[in-house]
């Protein structure tokens, strides 16, 4: 089958390198950023470059941090489990083993979900996710490492799988997880801190990017990275950065599976996300279901076997642990549209307006601002 896929831009960073070099440049050896004294990573989840350019005015700080080439590439799929994952890690998540927001465990009829699931599906954090954390290492080095984010996120599977070795320190309040951030990097030379923003994508799954909430919020966002910016030593380096951008899906635009659709012929199930599906198929059925999205969905959603995303290196080199993790099928959406299993009794999420997951430009080109000593 021939396809075309959209083609990361030359020389493109992506989003695994971000924590990697924040690290190097504590002892100068970054090919990225300049050395620093302490680093802080700031995470704005859903704060896509196209996003950001787009309400420029409504970020007058962050807008005069950098340009239009200040940009990384996340990882595919464009969802927050994959992608921090793949943040905090230095890794594919064809390595990690995070391929979806809902993937199967293998040998079940389960789709895990990948940021809730950990507890309620039985995934082992320490195994399932199958990479060394950045913090765990540096932990086993003696080196100080903290996580500044929402009280709701200590002690969760997915924390335990990507952040375990880090001191945790929370606050619901935003500018306060700020000022905390600023206060250890300077208290603490050599450290490493990640400082986790999720109000932005919250707002946009609820009301859309281009919604005044989701403009309240990046104002938001915009005068907390200003008071990170002015309360700093001067000798810690900051990246701010993102996990994926956003589109706008309208309810018109959602598919809409239905029991008895020729669509679901040899699907088992489903998981991935309305952007993104993975569909487990029935045995020998993956060429044929395949095809079948192919002819009639071709206009609204690329259409891969897994055999053929692995081949375009969508994952990254993908591990034979982790390949049957991979749906037999995958439909990435383009333009704004979204799927969706309507079998299932759960209908709130068909009630998202702003989605992510695809292989779009909005919702793979994120922010990559220094401030600080990497600016």
């Amino acid at each position: 089958m021939t396809f075309s896929l959209p083609a990361d831009p030359p020389r493109s960073r992506s989003l695994t390198g971000v924590v990697t070099q924040s690290i190097a440049a504590l002892t100068g050896e970054s090919e990225w950023f300049a050395p620093a004294r302490s680093a802080i990573v700031l995470l704005v989840d859903g704060l896509g470059a196209h996003n950001l350019a787009s309400r420029r005015g409504h970020a007058r700080f962050l807008g005069t941090v950098g340009g239009r080439k200040d940009v990384a590439r996340t990882v595919f799929p464009s969802t927050t489990a994959a992608a921090l994952t793949s943040l905090l890690t230095g890794a594919e998540p064809g390595s990690h083993g995070i391929v979806g927001y809902r993937t199967r465990i293998p040998h079940t009829d389960v789709a895990s979900n990948q940021l809730h699931g950990w507890e309620t599906d039985g995934l082992d954090p320490l195994t399932w996710q199958r990479r060394t954390p950045h913090f765990a290492a540096r932990a086993e080095a003696g080196l100080p490492s903290f996580v500044v984010s929402r009280p709701s996120y200590t002690g969760t599977g997915f924390t335990e799988a990507t952040l375990r070795g880090a001191e945790f320190v929370s606050s619901d309040d935003l500018d306060e997880r700020v000022d905390l951030a600023a206060d250890l990097a300077a208290r603490h030379p050599g450290s490493l801190t990640y400082l986790y923003a999720p109000e932005l994508d919250t707002a946009g799954h609820r009301d859309g990017w281009e919604s005044d909430r989701w403009t309240d919020a990046l104002e938001r966002v915009d005068a907390a990275a200003r008071r990170l910016a002015e309360t700093i030593d001067p000798r810690t380096g900051i990246v701010i950065t993102a996990d994926h951008g956003m589109v706008d899906v309208p309810a018109h635009k959602h598919v809409l599976l239905r029991e008895g659709d020729p669509l679901l012929d040899g699907v088992a199930l489903i998981g991935g996300e309305p952007r993104m599906l993975h569909l487990y198929t029935n045995e020998g059925r993956a060429d044929a279901v395949a095809a079948l999205w192919r002819e009639t969905e071709a206009a609204r959603a690329w259409v891969l076997t897994r055999d053929e995303a692995i081949a375009a290196g969508l994952f990254g080199a993908v591990d034979d642990e982790v390949r049957p993790r991979i749906g037999d099928v995958l439909v990435a959406a383009r333009g704004r549209f979204a799927y969706y299993d309507d079998r299932e009794a759960d209908k709130r999420p068909q009630r998202m307006v702003g989605q992510h997951g695809s292989l779009t430009d909005e919702e793979r080109t994120v922010p990559l601002l220094r401030l600080g000593a990497f600016a």
